[in-house]
Formats: C-alpha cells, sequence, structure tokens
C-alpha cells in the first residue's frame, strides 16, 4: 500500500496536465511545490503565511531551476482568488505546523474549511483537493473533527470525499482527505 504522502502525490497527478493550474496552500518547506512544480502543470501558486516557509520554497524552486512556472506568495491560502484569475485543477494542503520551526503558528480549522469552500467554487470539474492531516497537535485534533463533520455533508453529486488512512498506526499518524469536484457548486453552500 502506499504511505500517505505518495498516495496523495499519486492523486494529484492523476489529474494534472500541461493545462493544469495547481496550488500548494501550504507551502511549508517547499517539497509540495517542487513535486507539482516537476508535473505537467503550466503554472504552479504556493502560498504560506510564515516568511521563513516562503524563503526555503523559493529557495528549493530556483534550485531546481523551476522558477519560471512558479509564484510563491507570502500571504494566507484564503486570499489565493487575490493572485489567480484562472480555474484551478488540483489543491495540495499539509495541515499543522511548519516543520523546524514554531509549532504554536498552525493552520485553524476556520480558516482551512472556508478556505476549502472557496476552492471548491474555483476548482475545474474533474479537479481535486488533496489534504494532508496532521493531527497530533491540539489544534489539529480541532481541525480534524472540523473537517471531518463538514466535508461528510457535501452533496455528493458535487463532490466526492474520499479517506485514507491507516488505522493501526499509533501516535496519531497523518491521513488524507481528498475531495474530487464532479458538478459545479452553488455558492450559498
Amino acid at each position: 500500500m502506499d504511505k500517505v504522502l505518495a498516495f496523495s502525490k499519486k492523486l494529484l497527478k492523476e489529474v494534472i496536465d500541461k493545462n493544469s493550474v495547481v496550488v500548494d496552500a501550504t507551502a511549508g518547506n517547499g517539497n509540495d511545490t517542487l513535486f507539482l512544480a516537476k508535473t505537467s502543470a503550466k503554472k504552479v501558486y504556493a502560498f504560506d503565511i510564515q516568511e521563513l516557509a516562503i524563503e526555503n520554497t523559493t529557495r528549493l524552486i530556483e534550485e531546481a531551476e523551476l522558477s519560471d512556472k512558479c509564484e510563491i506568495v507570502l500571504d494566507s491560502h484564503f486570499e489565493f482568488d487575490k493572485y489567480i484569475d484562472d480555474t484551478i485543477r488540483a489543491v495540495v494542503f499539509n495541515l499543522g505546523y511548519l516543520p523546524n520551526a514554531d509549532h504554536e503558528i498552525t493552520t485553524l480549522a476556520e480558516t482551512t474549511l472556508s478556505t476549502i469552500k472557496k476552492f471548491l467554487l474555483h476548482l475545474e470539474i474533474g479537479g481535486r483537493i488533496v489534504i494532508v492531516l496532521y493531527w497530533g497537535h491540539e489544534n489539529g485534533k480541532v481541525e480534524k473533527e472540523a473537517l471531518l463533520n463538514e466535508l461528510q455533508n457535501l452533496d455528493q453529486k458535487e463532490a466526492e470525499v474520499l479517506i485514507y488512512q491507516f488505522i493501526n498506526q499509533k501516535n496519531n499518524a497523518p491521513f488524507i482527505i481528498a475531495i474530487e469536484k464532479r458538478k459545479e457548486i452553488s455558492c450559498e453552500k
């Protein structure tokens, strides 16, 4: 079986083509941004609120000589529509905190949910949002419950929601929530 990170990349790669606009909603150390930049996607956007994350991501992308297809933005992922006019094919989130940085700065349930709902409106039909949830800290537990409670109620005609989790692993092992858009979603939701 694929490990969580390998499976998240597989889910993303399956829907990305040469016309795709893709987003790393939580740039962190730049690993997902680099993965997306190495796909056939035409444009990659990466967002983070921490300067250290932007520096790490920028350095990784520059070392790989992929800067021409990436836009790395110091801003909340909730603000993505200020930077992206195109429809989006794929989005990846790594929820939690930036490794080797301030663990008090974490993603938050309310912002994450609002951003996911907003991304669903801008996502192409057949596009995917892949969320890797690290929930071994207090905010992570709250975020996990909020996401599961909300996303299980998405209309199955509009989006399919998958959970990929190894249920016998200890220490709050990360897991995936993946959403694939099936049809246009009304703004009222």
